[in-house]
């Protein structure tokens, strides 16, 4: 029996949408106000899935108690009242979109979640706005 769970979190952070071998004007066409070269933030709220077997003695295809932990350490400490484009590594070079957002987070919790389950994230920038990132 494959079963897909899944744990709500969220963080709040602040970021600037532009590229830098980009004019002011192009950037301004592009990203709009999302462009505020004094950065602007979001609530975002954080869905991880893990879909897997079930185990015949725990019941559990993941421990939920482990993904909490996991989403905590890895991405709420890390992203957390943060300023992505200055404050988060992985942004150093990589423009912090809602995309590439959840791609990181897929990327720090792949690694560290057994390989024979699938993981998929799920952020929403907004309300209703929203991506959703299972892997290549």
């Amino acid at each position: 029996m494959r079963v897909t769970v899944s744990r709500k979190a969220h963080f709040n952070a602040a970021h600037r949408l532009y590229r830098k071998d980009w004019s002011m004007e192009k950037n301004q066409d592009v990203f709009g106000k999302c462009n505020n070269p004094n950065f602007h933030g979001h609530n975002y709220e954080l869905i991880v899935s893990v879909t897997g077997v079930v185990d015949k003695e725990t019941g559990y295809v993941i421990d939920t108690k482990i993904l909490s932990d996991l989403i905590k350490e890895h991405i709420e400490e890390a992203f957390d009242h943060k300023n992505l484009n200055e404050d988060v590594l992985e942004f150093k070079d990589l423009n912090p979109t809602a995309e590439h957002i959840a791609y990181v987070i897929w990327n720090k919790l792949r690694v560290l979640i057994d390989v024979d389950k699938e993981l998929e994230i799920t952020l929403y920038e907004t309300p209703r706005n929203f991506v959703t990132y299972k892997g290549l």
